[in-house]
């Protein structure tokens, strides 16, 4: 843990310090708003809308920094849970001065984190640049990270019932369009695992750490090349090998969280046997063979889940595994998809094997409503648009199966983009994108 400094020194080289870390927590409070002034596009000049926080104020929200407000640590550093004077709670995040996070990973958060705003994105209430110390803070989320709700669960907890997985599934797959296609210029997460989904009440999920965001190609370009960062098992195949980074890579990223929603299995887990270790190199040869999609289930499931949606749930997420990017769904397809997916309450009560659309608990019936009024795509209530889903075929051509889906894709939006690898499979039109692209400091390549 850090330290801070003493509060009634009175020796002169105490105060000369203190001194110059004022000025240096001026003056990255002026880089913030100087870069925050270069990165909009639409020429305005305001300033940052998070509040700037001094190092005495969080370090009293969390007690000092108390074990007992520890919430969790990564590479990056610690975090706390903290209660600010106006009595708000909040997640401080302190990083580590010898950490893997840097400074200009700081930047990049606050930046992203202050000009971007949608409900599947965690919410950054401010920052703190005194001296050498940077700390972010954040809105609470009180379920904490998907991560903890999948994996090493302790006998008292609950695991994730698939209503529930498919609701987060769809929510965090919003998150991401809202950076590919709605943010302008379009974000590149590059960092989208199951510890950075954390989870607000109701299980709302929210992409949080956006030190490693990127913004996309410029202009005519195809890719943005940059050092490879990120979290292994996670990363796409062709990022990993290039540096070369597009939206396609998110894609991939998502492909393995949602393997990891409906099986739940780690993407890396080294307590396997050494063919199931790598997530994704387990279950490739599963693909090939559809019989065998129910043994893919998380037993923790046992048993409850549609026999169809679990079918429909891995054909996608065999699409966005695929291992050339250009034969990745886009992630507004996916939504797409998924918000279809999240619509059909299962009701593990039901004597059908089919997904249900009546719910048998008070609990049930709340989730279904929820999950209705959450989607932003309307369609998924349309009787047209339910016939249209999932219909159609999709040649893997690296997974090296063929599905017959009931339907992704229907109401002019197409998960499959065409190109030289599936000229021979069902052709789909590819959906135009307009956004303009950019990059906060063209002159890293980071």
């Amino acid at each position: 843990m850090s330290c801070f400094p003493c509060a009634g020194s009175s020796t002169n080289e105490q105060k000369t310090s203190v001194v110059k870390d004022s000025q240096k927590g001026r003056a990255s409070s002026e880089k913030l708003r100087r870069e925050e002034s270069l990165s909009r596009k639409d020429g305005s000049t305001d300033h940052i809308a998070a509040h700037i926080f001094t190092f005495r104020e969080l370090a009293a929200a969390t007690k000092n920094f108390r074990k007992d407000c520890l919430l969790g640590e990564g590479g990056f550093g610690r975090v706390y849970k903290g209660r600010l004077e106006s009595g708000q709670i909040v997640a401080v995040k302190q990083l580590d001065r010898n950490g893997l996070q840097g400074n200009r990973e700081f930047l990049v958060e606050v930046l992203m984190l202050s000009l971007l705003h949608h409900q599947n994105l965690v919410n950054l209430i401010g920052y703190c640049a005194d001296g050498d110390q940077r700390l972010l803070v954040y809105e609470f989320m009180p379920l904490g990270s998907l991560e903890n709700h999948l994996h090493d669960l302790p006998p008292d907890k609950e695991p994730l019932d698939w209503n529930t997985r498919m609701k987060i599934a769809a929510g965090a797959a919003k998150g991401l369009e809202y950076l590919h296609d709605k943010a302008n210029p379009p974000v590149i997460y590059r960092d989208f695992k199951s510890s950075n989904i954390l989870l607000d009440n109701g299980f709302v999920p929210k992409l949080s750490d956006f030190g490693l965001a990127k913004l996309g190609p410029v202009g005519d370009k195809t890719h943005v090349s940059t050092r490879v960062m990120g979290t292994y098992g996670y990363c796409a195949p062709e990022y990993a090998m290039t540096g070369q980074l597009t939206v396609k890579s998110d894609v991939y990223s998502f492909g393995v969280v949602f393997l990891e929603l409906i099986t739940g299995r780690k993407a890396i887990d080294n307590a396997r046997p050494v063919g199931e270790q790598n997530l994704v190199a387990w279950a490739r040869p599963l693909f090939r063979d559809r019989r065998k999609f129910p043994q893919m289930a998380d037993p923790l499931l046992r048993g409850r889940f549609p026999t169809r949606g679990i079918y429909q749930a891995l054909a996608v997420a065999a699409m966005c595994l695929q291992e050339q990017a250009a034969t990745r769904p886009l992630i507004g397809d996916v939504v797409t998809a998924l918000s279809y997916l999240a619509s059909q309450t299962y009701d593990p009560n039901s004597t059908s094997s089919a997904n249900s659309s009546k719910t048998s608990t008070p609990r049930s019936r709340d989730l279904h409503r929820r999950n209705l009024s959450a989607s932003s795509d309307t369609r998924v209530e349309s009787p047209d648009f339910r016939r249209q889903i999932f219909r159609g075929e999709f040649q893997l051509d690296s997974v090296g199966g063929e599905f017959q889906l009931d339907g992704v894709g229907g109401s002019g939006r197409d998960l499959y983009r065409e190109s030289p690898n599936n000229r021979g499979a069902s052709r789909f039109r590819e959906r135009a994108q307009g956004s303009a692209h950019g990059s906060f400091d063209s002159t890293n390549g980071s």
